[in-house]
């Protein structure tokens, strides 16, 4: 009778987990969950503390930055406004810092145990959840997007492994909630990597709020949008749009992928702006897709996993100095892809098995990788061939 029900039991949860849809929310949420798992810490962690590289030396890059100082003082803001490449520029660069720094923080707290660094991320995090209550002018959503990407990661791994407390854990989740979470849940139709940014955010923020609903309205449109980012010739003729945004002629969806005709696997949307903002985009989608993963739904085997492997390939490749063909982009690229590569790589060519040479080469020279400042840091660190 009792292996009966056992029986009963397993074949009821696998029902459950094959009818989860893809992208849903999990039955009970993972933590940490937001990008890295604690498994990924605990790697990590082993093998800073044992000297190999190159963990050893990312953890040092990291330990050297500004953002790991522990006489770090947060300078919040009750509103952050940021016009357009953040001009004006009213408190935009100190909350994204401040946000990687509490992450910094978290990191250095879980490889030392030295709890000035936990408790330098709580007070990073409390002085903002004590005065921030809104963001305004033409980047709005695009800020929120990117300091919201670091503060729940910081908050996962300070809420659920240091135990010396976290007295103000719920006004922070307050102002996840109330100050970012609604600015950022119904997307955007500018260029992708801001949607793709605001989604990492939603789904980040979704996670340390246990928020079932918003995890799902982030993740549908994420999924979306990354079918609208890149490119596979599987797509047809034409790349996907997002429906919203009514790119409902040829000339409408060359004009949005900034003049460019001619459609390949692994072209994005913002290739021929820059690799910059593409890389931002790229980014996001890594994030996402990790954070899926952790929190119990694989997203690398699908067109997810697809696009970001060729995408990857497609802008390092370039990035390493391949010669840009004349149908690329009139010709020419503006390089700049940003440390992106390893999230990504470790998922799909270490764990997936996936050939991906012009990634592999380019994850290499740029180790260890270290931050871009907006909302990407310390990669090498916490997934650098990361079997976790």
């Amino acid at each position: 009778m009792r292996r009966t029900a056992l029986l009963a039991v397993a074949a009821a949860l696998l029902a459950t987990a094959l009818a989860r849809p893809a992208g849903a929310a999990p039955a009970v949420f993972a933590h940490p969950g937001v990008t890295v798992s604690q498994a990924q810490l605990d790697f990590a962690r082993s093998k800073v503390n044992s000297g190999a590289q190159p963990w050893k030396g990312a953890f040092d890059r990291m330990t050297a930055s500004k953002y790991a100082d522990l006489n770090r003082a947060p300078k919040p803001r009750a509103v952050v406004e940021c016009g357009s490449y953040s001009n004006p520029n009213n408190g935009c660069t100190d909350e994204r810092e401040d946000a990687i720094a509490a992450y910094t923080q978290a990191l250095a707290w879980y490889v030392t145990r030295d709890e000035r660094h936990a408790r330098k991320a709580i007070e990073l995090m409390d002085a903002w959840s004590a005065v921030i209550r809104d963001h305004t002018n033409s980047n709005a959503p695009l800020q929120t997007g990117w300091a919201g990407s670091s503060w729940p990661k910081a908050a996962e791994i300070i809420k659920y492994t240091y135990g010396g407390g976290w007295a103000n854990s719920g006004r922070f989740a307050t102002m996840l909630r109330t100050v970012y979470l609604p600015e950022i849940i119904n997307g955007s139709n500018s260029n992708g990597n801001w949607e793709l940014s605001m989604m990492e955010a939603a789904v980040g923020i979704s996670v340390f709020l246990e928020d079932k609903a918003s995890y799902d309205k982030a993740m549908a449109k994420f999924r979306t949008r990354t079918a609208a980012y890149v490119y596979l010739a599987s797509d047809g003729d034409l790349p996907k749009t997002v429906p919203s945004q009514n790119l409902n002629t040829r000339d409408k969806i060359v004009n949005y992928w900034q003049g460019q005709g001619t459609f390949v696997t692994g072209l994005t949307q913002e290739t021929c702006r820059d690799l910059t903002h593409t890389g931002y985009g790229i980014s996001a989608i890594s994030h996402i897709a990790e954070t899926s993963r952790i929190q119990g739904q694989d997203l690398y085997g699908t067109d997810v996993g697809e696009r970001l492997r060729h995408a990857l390939g497609f802008q390092a490749k370039y990035e390493l100095g391949a010669a840009v063909p004349s149908w690329l982009c009139g010709g020419s690229l503006h390089l700049g892809l940003g440390p992106v590569t390893e999230v990504g790589h470790n998922a799909l060519a270490n764990r997936l098995g996936h050939a991906m040479t012009n990634t592999a080469a380019l994850n290499a020279r740029n180790r260890p990788s270290g931050t871009d400042n907006l909302f990407v840091a310390w990669e090498t660190l916490t997934h650098g061939d990361n079997p976790a």
